[in-house]
C-alpha cells in the first residue's frame, strides 16, 4: 500500500532531513512541502492525503491549532523540538510524536505504525449483523480470536505483545499498544499509562496515582495524569 504524504515545516534543514527519510521508504509518496499551515489547509481542501508530517511551531497558524480545524484529518506524525506538547498531541490521536533531530531508525518506527494499524484494521469485522455487539479479531496461536469490546477490562503492553484482559479470559497477541490505542481511541477506552489502556465503564475507583478495574490496580502515568483526571472527573 502506498501512503501519500505532505510535510508542514518552516525550517529548511528539518525539511531536508524529512525529505531524505521519506525518499528511503518505498511506500511513501511525498506530494508537497509547506512552510505554513494555511497553505497546507488550502491544499488539503482539494487533495486527499494519507499522512501529514507536522511541525508544531509554525508561522501564521500553530500546528495543533491547524489540527483542530480539520474535521476528518489524515494520519499525523508530529515533528518538533519541544517534548512538552506530547500529551496535547496525543489528544488529537496522532500516530507518533518525533523529537528533532529525527534519526532515520526512529522515523521508520513511526512509519511502521501505519502499516501495523492498517493490518489490524483489516482484522476488524465491520460487517456486523444488526444488534450484534462491536468486536475485533486478534491473532492467537495461528487462530483469529473474536473479542467483544464490551468484554475488555484492560489491556497491558508486554514489549511487542499486548495482553488483553476480558471478563472471562486473557488473550496475548503480537501487537504494539499504540496500534490498539489508535483503533480504540473513539470508543469507551482510555490510555492511562504508556503500558495500559482501560475500559472506562469498568473503572470501579481511582486515585491521583491509579485506577481500579476488576480488582486490579492500574497505574496512571505521569504524562497521562492531566488527561486521565480530566476524563474521569467528568464521569464522576
Amino acid at each position: 500500500m502506498q501512503y501519500s504524504c505532505i510535510i508542514v515545516e518552516d525550517e529548511p534543514l528539518a525539511v531536508e532531513i524529512m525529505e531524505s527519510h521519506i525518499a528511503q521508504v518505498p511506500f511513501l509518496n511525498l506530494l508537497a512541502v509547506f512552510g505554513n499551515a494555511i497553505d497546507a489547509l488550502n491544499f488539503l481542501r482539494k487533495t486527499k492525503v494519507d499522512l501529514i508530517f507536522l511541525d508544531i511551531h509554525l508561522p501564521k497558524l500553530k500546528g495543533l491549532d491547524f489540527l483542530a480545524t480539520l474535521k476528518d484529518p489524515p494520519r499525523v506524525i508530529i515533528t518538533t523540538a519541544y517534548h512538552e506538547y506530547a500529551l496535547k498531541g496525543y489528544e488529537f490521536n496522532v500516530t507518533d510524536y518525533l523529537l528533532k533531530p529525527i534519526e532515520f531508525n526512529r522515523f521508520l518506527t513511526a512509519i511502521n505504525k501505519l502499516k501495523i494499524n492498517d493490518e489490524v484494521t483489516l482484522s476488524h469485522d465491520s460487517k456486523e449483523l444488526p444488534g450484534e455487539k462491536g468486536h475485533m479479531f486478534f491473532n492467537m496461536n495461528k487462530k483469529k480470536i473474536k473479542i467483544y469490546l464490551d468484554d475488555i477490562v484492560f489491556i497491558e503492553s508486554q514489549k511487542e505483545y499486548i495482553k488483553i484482559f476480558t471478563t472471562t479470559r486473557e488473550v496475548v497477541t503480537k501487537l504494539p499498544l499504540g496500534a490498539i490505542d489508535e483503533l480504540l481511541s473513539k470508543t469507551d477506552f482510555l490510555r492511562v499509562h504508556r503500558s495500559f489502556i482501560v475500559a472506562k465503564k469498568k473503572i470501579d475507583a481511582f486515585t491521583s496515582t491509579d485506577v481500579e478495574v476488576a480488582g486490579r490496580q492500574v497505574p496512571i502515568g505521569r504524562s497521562y495524569k492531566e488527561l486521565v483526571h480530566s476524563v474521569l472527573g467528568q464521569m464522576a
